[in-house]
């Protein structure tokens, strides 16, 4: 059986390693960059089943890092991993053409979970995003 193949962009060197250790060895993790511009260029080499990223990055965010992917004509499904719970940003995500939308606070219930959603062509958004305001 082939590992989903993930690549962690994250500006936060612990968190990269608290994922990394936290997927393996359920996910084959094939590189852990800590900006938007590394991921672009690792991205076009390794080809990974599902690119992991923050929001908030130094340089390029990732929204735009993920806009620039997707009209790259990338393979990967886009998971955004990040402390944004606002429905706004969910939605900018999803509008762009991320499949997965999972709150950090929430990083040990849903990632796991969200990288199986997406593999099979559904999407997956942490239930605390869609409770906030639902005004």
């Amino acid at each position: 059986m082939n590992l989903i193949r993930v690549i962690l962009a994250d500006d936060h060197e612990r968190l990269r390693h608290q994922v990394a250790n936290m997927l393996t060895p359920e996910f084959d993790v094939v590189d852990m960059v800590s900006n938007s511009t590394a991921l672009l260029e690792v991205e076009a080499k390794l080809k990974p089943d599902i690119v992991i990223l923050d929001i908030t990055m130094p340089g390029l965010s990732g929204l735009d890092a993920a806009r620039l992917l997707l009209e790259a004509g990338t393979k990967a499904k886009i998971v955004f991993l990040t402390v944004h719970n606002e429905r706004a940003y969910a939605e900018e995500a999803l509008t762009i053409g991320a499949h997965g939308y999972v709150i950090k606070s929430r990083l040990a219930s849903d990632l796991a979970l969200a990288i199986k959603e997406v593999s099979e062509g559904r999407s997956f958004v942490s239930p605390t995003v869609l409770k906030e305001n639902s005004n």
